[in-house]
């Protein structure tokens, strides 16, 4: 397996590894609605391939405010069907979490199965409000940087284009 970065040339092999793995109108999701027009963080963007050079997982980051606080949407993450099971999964969120620490971000969330995400130390993160209609029980976060999340609560908001800031390499 080769892990990199995901490139632009990767955009439609990677979209339809998502159209695979996800439902029909993936992109009608709350969570959509932050990624609108946003660039992923590309540096946390990453594609693993497998010895035939086909595209066997992916997962992507986008930079969102919460409170007003800088944070890190993970998702979605993605592994073809046929590897599933192999804990594909966990090498690009652990490998994708370590980036993201030395790159400098302090705290992380997402909407998902909190018994998956549970073993990669995320919890639930009440008072964080995605919008609607998203299941708070399914609002999970972690800290890259010990009480990162202590006081940050609110509305999960869109990073406005224009906003500058380091770790938002392309």
């Amino acid at each position: 397996m080769d892990l990199e970065r995901e490139e632009p040339a990767d955009w439609w092999e990677v979209e339809a590894l998502y159209d695979l793995c996800f439902a029909p109108g993936r992109t009608a999701l709350s969570s959509y609605r932050l990624r609108d027009d946003v660039p992923p963080v590309a540096e946390l963007c990453l594609a693993l391939w497998d010895e035939t050079e086909a595209l066997a997982g992916v997962i992507r980051y986008w930079p969102v405010r919460v409170g007003g606080a800088a944070a890190l949407l993970l998702g979605p993450v993605a592994i073809h069907p046929t590897r599933q099971g192999e804990g594909l999964a966990g090498l690009l969120i652990r490998e994708s979490l370590r980036r993201a620490r030395r790159l400098g971000w302090e705290r992380v969330m997402l909407v998902g199965d909190a018994p998956y995400y549970q073993r990669f130390g995320f919890t639930r993160l009440p008072g964080v409000l995605m919008p609607p209609p998203t299941n708070p029980d399914r609002v999970l976060g972690l800290e890259l940087a010990e009480g990162a999340w202590h006081g940050i609560t609110g509305a999960v908001t869109r990073w406005e284009i224009g906003q500058s800031d380091d770790r938002l390499r392309t």
